[in-house]
């Protein structure tokens, strides 16, 4: 085995489960979060002025009775030494609100003070003289009103309009579905602490360490190299604080400039949800040409994103919900229009999926409607569409489907579950129960991992051997206790052949690889372990050399594994062989850096190869359904996950369950409510419901399938965060097809979230009601 193939052997750290890095921590209590970090000398905490008006223009600021509080160090309001401009895309996106507030809970303002009851205080002292402006609220008016936060954007191929004249048969439709906040356990949090020469060091509860520094730097007038962030851990993210955390971050940073002390920021959880973004509510229009057999010709659907006041991640949330709402069919002419909205509401950002889930709901919700107008079984009408051989193989944005095994996915599914004796259950059930009603339903996936931006997908890592055989890590992603650490120390473990407790991984921080792409687009473990893994390779062939020469062998026959490094029987410590490296004064240590290849997308014209490969993954769902009441329990689910040759099973075992009860919780019980003012009324676990332990399903199987990746991911894996997510619609179809299985004639009209409210309105309509 040649040295470049070391740690190919038995006995290997990867692909084999492992606990979470910080699982003692975690379950001690030891685990450090910003909140938990020594308080350096001088501390300050800081509160925000938020906005009680959803649009309103700012006539004057009034800080005097603020300033006057006893304790009050530093009042922020619209003196900023930079620019203030936080956007992750485009521009406008003010850190504090300047000349106008867009939305009720716009920061506007900030105090900092020795106590947090101090600066809570002097926060409520802060008067501002508004004048109302007329606001948008509600998706439709705005709709209506032309009212838009970025141009419309299309997805399509073939003469849809032609296609759907000429199908034999015609359907159409409307679903919607809701928002959802992100909800982490660990708030949004920041702690800025000022240096020499205005320099600022800056932790975060950050997804995107680089764009925190960005929009730190923009805010102060800093060079991006004045401005260090780090993250540690954080106790949830879900997209959350991919850009969201920036205005946190600027936020704290702008009041230690001006106090030259350190700041902390952190919100409650009331302030949290009031004033940050979330999910993005779709309205989705369709209209379908199919023949008898229920195949597609035409579609033609339009995506209506609500917003919220700015662009904010948008564009790319919308673009990616157009690429997903084909999921695993094959549509010869099809068009898909994405509108996005704007709203006098909190910018709506990433949430984990990025617009995948509404994609993916809106095209089973024509699939589902295709089947009920025929009157098939919806699994029939998504075979007949299912993507296959070329030429039936390209997506509408031009990407040939390579690795397509939705079919194997579901035939796992099926064996595991064994659905015609599922089903013939439910019905013999349903028989004889006229008020509580089953459902059952499956739910195919196919999900294109990586950033539709291409420059994102780039990723760095920072290796050193020390001469004990201790390894130090650090990469650009970031820990939000979904395992990527641990994943990537047991690469970079595999490829030196040690146990994975010599691998020691330190925070993330923009001092040691600069330039990082935000940990999303479930691309963490790709792009990371595959920089870090560069960088191990390196090392190791330095290594391999001092070996062979101490041994007497060809560097080629140098094998890394067990903590030894030799060839046959004649081996040195791995230890030992580091410190010969370092006594002949090689190198021993590397940045990695890794960019996904084959990948391009042009956004002018959304053609291109978007994603480097695809997972797949199929789930059935088992509910019921009270139809006095409308309460949904979710008794049963079975799911069949792709994860190529999973890198830790145990960690994407977990990945899977915590993604499907998250899908859960947006498809049914976390609904998102304004008042008429504009403001959220939903703003605790006391109105904001999220599932808990019992709504887990009570049977809940979940199925690794091992099978390599055909792309060179990092040791043939795939990525697990996003897709399992999605599997969790087959609930909310469960849900239909109890509804469709009761008496009666009417349509099933149930969008998401399925409230009690929204299931006991399914159940009249379709019993003509």
């Amino acid at each position: 085995m040649s040295a470049s193939d070391a740690g190919a052997g038995g006995g290997r750290v990867v692909h084999a489960p492992a606990r979470h890095e910080s699982a003692a921590a975690h379950v001690s209590g030891r685990a450090i979060y910003i909140d938990d970090m020594p308080e350096p000398p001088g501390l300050l905490h800081a509160a925000l002025v938020l906005s009680p008006h959803p649009h309103a223009r700012i006539r004057a600021i009034d800080l005097a009775a603020a300033r006057a509080l006893p304790g009050v160090v530093a009042v922020a309001a619209g003196d900023i030494p930079g620019i203030n401009d936080i956007a992750p895309i485009r521009t406008g996106e003010p850190a504090l609100a300047e000349g106008v507030v867009e939305y009720v809970g716009q920061p506007v303002a900030a105090v900092a003070a020795p106590t947090l009851d101090a600066a809570r205080a002097a926060a409520a002292l802060v008067r501002i003289d508004y004048e109302e402006l007329p606001a948008l609220l509600d998706l439709d008016a705005a709709y209506a009103a032309g009212a838009r936060v970025g141009p419309d954007q299309q997805v399509g191929r073939g003469d849809m309009e032609a296609a759907l004249a000429a199908a034999p048969l015609r359907a159409s439709g409307e679903v919607r579905c809701g928002g959802q906040d992100h909800f982490y356990l660990e708030g949004q949090i920041a702690l800025a602490v000022p240096g020499e020469d205005r320099d600022m060091q800056v932790f975060s509860s950050t997804q995107h360490p680089t764009e925190a520094q960005h929009g730190v730097a923009h805010v102060l007038g800093l060079p991006f190299a004045a401005v260090t962030v780090e993250v540690r851990r954080m106790g949830g993210a879900f997209g959350g604080k991919e850009s969201q955390a920036t205005i946190i971050a600027a936020v704290a940073a702008l009041l230690a400039h001006h106090a030259r002390r350190p700041v902390k920021l952190r919100l409650p959880r009331e302030v949290d949800m009031e004033a940050t973004g979330k999910r993005h509510p779709f309205r989705i229009r369709w209209t379908a040409g199919f023949d008898a057999d229920g195949r597609i010709a035409g579609l033609d659907m339009e995506f209506a994103a609500d917003c919220g006041n700015v662009a904010d991640l948008s564009p790319a949330v919308v673009s990616r919900a157009l690429c997903h709402a084909d999921n695993c069919y094959f549509i010869p002419a099809a068009r898909y229009r994405g509108v996005l909205v704007k709203t006098n509401t909190v910018s709506n950002t990433a949430f984990r999926g990025f617009g995948a889930p509404q994609g993916m709901l809106a095209i089973e919700a024509v699939v589902e409607g295709i089947a009920r107008h025929l009157g098939r079984p919806v699994e029939e009408v998504r075979a007949a569409n299912y993507y296959g051989d070329a030429p039936r193989n390209v997506t509408p944005y031009g990407q040939e489907v390579e690795d397509n095994i939705i079919a194997e996915a579901m035939a796992h599914l099926d064996a595991a579950a064994d659905l015609p004796a599922w089903r013939r259950g439910i019905e013999a059930f349903n028989a004889a129960s006229p008020v509580i009603r089953k459902g059952l339903a499956t739910m195919p996936i196919k999900f294109g991992v990586s950033f539709n931006l291409t420059t994102l997908n780039q990723a760095g890592a920072l290796v050193h051997v020390y001469t004990d055989g201790s390894v130090h890590l650090n990469h650009g992603g970031t820990e939000m206790g979904q395992g990527l650490f641990v994943k990537v120390a047991q690469v970079v473990a595999d490829a030196f052949g040690i146990a994975l407790d010599h691998v020691r991984v330190s925070a993330t921080s923009t001092a040691k690889v600069p330039n990082t792409s935000p940990t999303a687009a479930s691309s963490g473990s790709d792009l990371n372990g595959m920089a870090a893994l560069v960088a191990a390779r390196e090392i190791r062939g330095r290594m391999a050399k001092v070996a062979a020469a101490e041994l007497g062998v060809d560097a080629a026959e140098i094998v890394f594994a067990h903590g030894q490094v030799g060839a046959g029987n004649r081996t040195l410590p791995f230890g030992e062989v580091a410190k010969r490296a370092w006594q002949q004064r090689v190198q021993l240590s590397a940045a990695g850096f890794y960019k996904t290849p084959k990948i391009h997308f042009d956004m002018a014209t959304s053609q291109g190869r978007p994603f480097y490969y695809y997972t797949y993954g199929a789930a059935a769902a088992e509910v019921a359904v009270d139809t006095l009441t409308g309460a949904v329990r979710v008794l049963r689910a079975e799911i069949v996950q792709d994860c190529g040759r999973s890198l830790n099973p145990a960690i994407d075992l977990g990945q899977v369950e915590g993604a499907f009860v998250q899908g859960m919780g947006w498809l049914t019980c976390e609904e998102l409510r304004w008042d008429a003012a504009g403001r959220l009324a939903t703003r605790g676990p006391s109105t904001y419901k999220i599932p808990g332990s019992r709504d887990v399903p009570p049977d809940f199987r979940v199925h690794l399938m091992d099978r390599p990746n055909r792309e060179e991911t990092v040791l043939r894996s795939k990525a697990v965060g996003e897709p399992p997510l999605m599997l969790a619609i087959s609930v909310w179809l469960a849900i239909r097809d109890a509804i469709a299985g009761l008496p009666g004639e009417g349509p099933v009209v149930l969008d998401a979230p399925a409230s009690p409210e929204r299931v006991l309105a399914a159940v009249a309509t379709r019993r003509g009601r």
